[in-house]
């Protein structure tokens, strides 16, 4: 089945030139269907490659995708046009009366600064709250994630010596939970950030189980049992090029980021790169779609209940 976007969207080109199927709002519109509402909150500067990314993990389901995006009202974008942002994004007042079968938090390069330092802090604050009540379940990624433990349930994140950056092997610790199924025991993903969330307080948090980690990376993949949360601390969307366009950026800025991890074959950013976390992102995004959001999302949002902590039994994990 088709994702749902926008006629113009520059993420349809790239999409279709990628044989992944789209449906055009017009189409979309004309058949019976309810289409899986879902919500991507952009907090990345480079808006138009975050949400190409998104669309294409979200196209590859059998299950019909439609998305809003939503920009930051607080906050004044530099590295996307205007006239893109009043084309295709939202803010929060426009939506805040809407339900949604899921939401998206992307990460944001701010991981440095104190949560109540960031300009938008208030709002993202504010749309957290909104999704107890208004998303079946959220998504959170990389700093997204870190924002979300905090503000949930306090947990805190702490600097790194260097950057985190490059692809790094994970395993699975509950490799019974529906947003692995599909999952090899060992699986690569990339990781670019300063900051970290300690295992150690998670595992203080009854609410919180911890999926997947890596033994160089630390933590990558939390959820809540009823999967109404979910925390990714790396970044499985990245497309192939992501971390040598970051890296050759960081570098013309003489940042002296190292060369990504694991990411090159034989470390050398002269040769080729090893695209290998594609699969598992593949696999992440649909049981996230399948098992998390369309097999218990109501029909009718409008009956949208707060979480409990009754499980559903689509959720429960076989011991």
């Amino acid at each position: 089945m088709p994702i749902i976007i926008p006629q113009n969207l520059p993420a349809a080109e790239a999409l279709n030139q990628e044989n992944i199927f789209v449906m055009y709002e017009g189409r979309a519109c004309t058949q019976d269907i309810r289409p899986l509402q879902i919500l991507i909150v952009n907090l990345m500067p480079t808006k138009i490659a975050t949400e190409t990314q998104l669309a294409r993990m979200l196209a590859n389901t059998p299950l019909q995708v439609q998305l809003t995006l939503l920009h930051m009202g607080t906050h004044e974008s530099s590295h996307v046009p205007e006239e893109h942002l009043a084309a295709f994004y939202q803010t929060f007042d426009q939506i805040c009366d809407r339900r949604f079968d899921g939401m998206i938090i992307t990460g944001a390069p701010v991981e440095q600064m104190e949560y109540e330092q960031v300009d938008y802090w208030p709002e993202i604050c504010q749309l957290m709250e909104y999704s107890k009540t208004h998303v079946y379940s959220t998504l959170h990624i990389c700093w997204g994630a870190q924002a979300a433990l905090y503000y949930h349930y306090g947990i805190p994140k702490y600097p790194l010596s260097q950057k985190l950056f490059g692809i790094f092997e994970h395993h699975l610790t509950r490799p019974q939970n529906p947003l692995v199924r599909g999952f090899d025991e060992l699986f690569y993903a990339p990781h670019s950030r300063y900051t970290e969330i300690r295992r150690e307080d998670v595992d203080r948090c009854s609410a919180l189980r911890t999926l997947a980690e890596s033994d160089e990376a630390g933590l990558f993949l939390l959820s809540t049992d009823s999967g109404r949360q979910v925390f990714v601390c790396g970044h499985l969307e990245y497309d192939k090029e992501t971390l040598q366009n970051e890296y050759l950026r960081d570098k013309a800025k003489g940042l002296g980021t190292a060369v990504p991890a694991n990411y090159y074959r034989g470390d050398d950013p002269n040769g080729p790169i090893l695209f290998r976390w594609r699969s598992h992102a593949n696999l992440l995004f649909s049981n996230w779609l399948n098992y998390y959001v369309y097999q218990d999302t109501p029909y009718d949002l409008k009956t949208l209940a707060v979480e409990t902590k009754n499980l559903p039994q689509a959720h429960m994990e076989k011991n």
